[in-house]
């Protein structure tokens, strides 16, 4: 049996009262006096009226919601980000509605339609490993919605974008395995037309460059950035006879198909095969061995972009972009955290 939705007209019959008025006393407007709202809101909660927040929207010039959009979100990375988000537009009065693109492009380009649909005053997009068609973004520019984009960011010009120094953290990554004793560096690098894998493998290559130590094709893998792609990457290699000293990982996640390959086939990490990665997550303490990564700070990428996103619903003409750019932090545990002279060829 279906349940009966009650309107504003079922709550004004109730109290013989106009539509009209009923609305206004939700709403705190100072033309109902203090005691018709008292009696209209406890008569509205005692039978159960739920505001239809998409027909207001659909009337109202601010619907005080965000649309977000994020590739996945059983992960570390984007769980915080998101979490962050929310505590701070909870602060400033705003809904976030969350929506996952699980990796596909026909399902964010799905959710950005069904978002608009429902008139949020903007919205904050972190785009799949997928997409390469980028005129859904280039239509939602020309409209005018707000947009900020984070970590994954489409190649167009004037866009407001929150990432962090990819390939700076790369750099710094690639750079501490040199400088313990590894010359043997391989990298599990992503997809390259995305620009987290773009950026990471560029660092990766600036680093060995700058140190003089040889790049081995073979020992660069792409691919995408979930763990089956690390177990797949390091058993192609393995079965070929062909590891590296250390695998520096696009994400924290390849890297722990690393680790389930390695102890598979009775490797021991750091000892036989180490692991430094890009991306932090607090599960990686607990790791045996704890892993080493590159930080991303996921509350000031998430502070940044309610900040761009605030910015863009409130000024709505300004054009000129803004792209931040965020520090990393190395963290060193139990992996590449030692001297390996003894590797060193």
């Amino acid at each position: 049996m279906k349940l009966k939705q009650i309107t504003l007209n079922d709550i004004a019959k109730k109290l013989n009262v106009s539509t009209v008025t009923v609305s206004k006393a939700l709403r705190n407007h100072p033309d109902i006096s203090f005691e018709t709202k008292k009696l209209i809101k406890k008569i509205s909660e005692e039978m159960g009226y739920s505001p239809n927040i998409l027909a207001r929207n659909l009337s109202a010039r601010k619907s005080n919601a965000i649309g977000v959009i994020v590739p996945k979100i059983a992960h570390y990375f984007f769980g915080a980000i998101i979490e962050k988000i929310y505590n701070i537009a909870f602060e400033n009065n705003y809904e976030i509605i969350l929506t996952v693109s699980q990796e596909k492009a026909e399902i964010e380009k799905k959710h950005i339609q069904t978002l608009l649909s429902m008139r949020v005053d903007g919205l904050i997009i972190s785009i799949t490993q997928q997409t390469n068609d980028y005129s859904v973004f280039e239509s939602l520019l020309t409209k005018g919605v707000p947009v900020v984009f984070i970590d994954r960011i489409p190649p167009l010009p004037n866009i407001n974008s929150v990432e962090v120094d990819d390939r700076g953290g790369a750099y710094k990554a690639v750079e501490h395995a040199i400088k313990i004793g590894y010359k043997k560096i391989g990298h599990f690098a992503g997809y390259l037309n995305v620009n987290i894998g773009k950026e990471r493998i560029a660092g990766f290559k600036q680093a060995m460059n700058d140190y003089g130590v040889e790049i081995n094709p073979d020992w660069i893998i792409e691919g995408g950035f979930g763990d089956q792609y690390g177990y797949e990457a390091f058993m192609k290699l393995y079965n070929e006879k062909n590891l590296p000293d250390i695998i520096f990982t696009v994400t924290y996640p390849v890297a722990l198909g690393v680790y389930k390959a390695a102890r598979e086939v009775g490797m021991k990490i750091p000892d036989d095969i180490d692991v430094i990665c890009f991306g932090y997550a607090d599960v990686q303490e607990f790791l045996h061995p704890p892993l080493s990564c590159v930080d991303q700070p996921t509350d000031k990428i998430a502070e940044k972009a309610m900040e761009l996103i605030f910015e863009r619903i409130n000024n709505p003409e300004e054009t000129t972009a803004k792209h931040v750019l965020i520090d990393t932090n190395l963290i060193l545990r139990g992996t590449c955290n030692r001297t390996v002279s003894h590797l060193a060829k």
